[in-house]
């Protein structure tokens, strides 16, 4: 069975990350866009992760250009919007694909465990998936749904 920390990807600064480093926690992973519609949800995000993370939440934020050309920055650029917009201090990492034959493994995995609307394609910016503290995928969430409402659900994760 394959779980969370069997995968690995690049920070925003270009260094390896074995994601086994956020095993026992509970992960909220994200694929987001500078210039999106959904692009404010990176405050709600920040939000859980500052009052979440000492419970052990960790949010891990994947820029993805495929939506509409809505992240075309470099990683410099990608990191200094974040910041300086949103306050965004939890783990981003560099730009992937989330779907087609280039997609990042970590999201082909994410898309198979659990399925949304268009079967195991993402639709768009700001899918969120929450994965429990055994590493496993616990729930999916579409773009629309805004970082407050998965609070309850969070909540329970870290309970479990």
């Amino acid at each position: 069975m394959t779980i969370l920390s069997d995968f690995s990807a690049t920070t925003l600064d270009g260094t390896p990350q074995d994601l086994s480093a956020y095993a026992g926690q509970v992960v909220l992973v994200v694929n987001t866009a500078s210039q999106c519609g959904f692009t404010p949800q990176l405050s709600g995000l920040e939000e859980l992760w500052q009052q979440y993370g000492d419970q052990g939440l960790v949010v891990l934020g994947f820029p993805c250009n495929q939506f509409g050309g809505q992240e075309p920055g470099d990683a410099d650029e990608i990191g200094g919007f974040c910041q300086k917009n949103y306050g965004v201090s939890f783990p981003m990492f560099d730009k992937v694909d989330v779907n087609g034959d280039a997609a990042h493994p970590l999201f082909a995995w994410l898309r198979t465990e659990k399925s949304g609307l268009m079967g195991s394609k993402i639709k768009w910016n700001f899918t969120k998936f929450l994965v429990g503290r055994d590493g496993r995928v616990v729930k999916r969430y579409g773009s629309t749904t805004k970082p407050e409402k998965i609070a309850a659900d969070i909540e329970a994760a870290l309970a479990s």
